[in-house]
């Protein structure tokens, strides 16, 4: 039975978050930067935006994660390092700067960044930052980290539920931003998904990208796509399952749990677009296939 629960990414045993405010953004009420890390180092997955221009973030991450692993992500709010003759080395600085900081390999962050585009990022506040964001890590950091990653967003989105998988309670947390430019295939939203539940990184890489299909890519707010639109993962385990390996009923009931936190969250995603007023749900029936129903819908 999927049940939804309190915590968000902090909800999955050994995943501790925060967030900061290090004065990329002017506000010094506005939190800017965030973390998420995993006691464990974890196996991951992550989809990208499908617009030819990418993140240099984006760039990183998909090397970073080319093994199947990580154990921390980093996002920072109010430029998207994008569009800059420096953005992946930027990149790369604050995954080695995170990494020396936590005791880990850089190739295991996930590194992300929203904001304006084609402004240069500064290295330095992040590095101030990133001392005091990961030793504010906490149980109960998911609001702090969720706070971070927002721009236009007026909402905090967050979620996060319990399943059994095996007869083990296992759990799966998110944590989303996104509020215009949004449009089928990924737009500017980020998402990030922590769960405990002991997973491969083939077979959460096939969920994550069987469940995209029919949540984040079927959200529509304005018609416009983005740069650096990314949902990753990380799954470290710690539930004890037995690790789901293949196609099966434990298979299935992970991705059932997995779509009961997706969906939520690109409902949330929807509601706080900019300048919405309502929420539309379209429901297609009579069509011979997916494909055909985003077609009519």
């Amino acid at each position: 039975m999927i049940k939804y629960i309190e915590g968000g990414v902090c909800a999955a045993t050994g995943f501790k978050a925060n967030g900061v405010h290090c004065g990329i953004r002017r506000s010094h009420t506005k939190r800017d930067l965030a973390l998420i890390f995993s006691e464990k180092k974890a196996a991951a997955a992550a989809v990208y935006t499908t617009n030819l221009v990418k993140g240099a973030p984006l760039v990183v991450t998909k090397a970073h994660l080319s093994d199947g692993t990580a154990q921390a992500m980093i996002c920072n709010s109010g430029n998207a390092n994008t569009c800059n003759a420096n953005g992946t080395c930027i990149a790369e600085q604050m995954s080695a700067l995170l990494a020396d900081e936590l005791g880990i390999s850089a190739d295991d962050v996930i590194v992300a960044s929203t904001g304006v585009i084609g402004q240069p990022l500064e290295i330095s506040p992040i590095a101030a930052g990133i001392p005091s964001l990961a030793k504010g890590l906490a149980s109960d950091g998911s609001s702090a980290a969720g706070e971070a990653i927002m721009t236009t967003d007026t909402k905090l989105k967050e979620i996060a539920v319990s399943f059994e998988v095996g007869g083990v309670k296992c759990k799966i947390g998110g944590i989303a931003k996104g509020s215009g430019m949004i449009h089928p295939n990924m737009a500017t939203m980020l998402v990030f998904l922590t769960t405990d539940c002991a997973i491969s990184a083939k077979m959460l890489d096939a969920a994550l990208k069987a469940d995209v299909k029919d949540s984040f890519n079927m959200v529509s707010v304005d018609g416009d796509t983005s740069t650096n639109d990314m949902v990753s993962v990380m799954a470290n385990g710690m539930a004890g399952n037995k690790e789901i390996t293949e196609y099966g009923e434990d298979f299935e009931q992970f991705c059932a749990a997995l779509r009961a936190v997706t969906v939520p969250l690109c409902r949330m995603i929807a509601a706080d677009g900019e300048g919405a007023t309502k929420m539309v749900e379209c429901k297609v029936s009579g069509a011979a296939n997916t494909a055909k129903q985003s077609q009519r819908a």
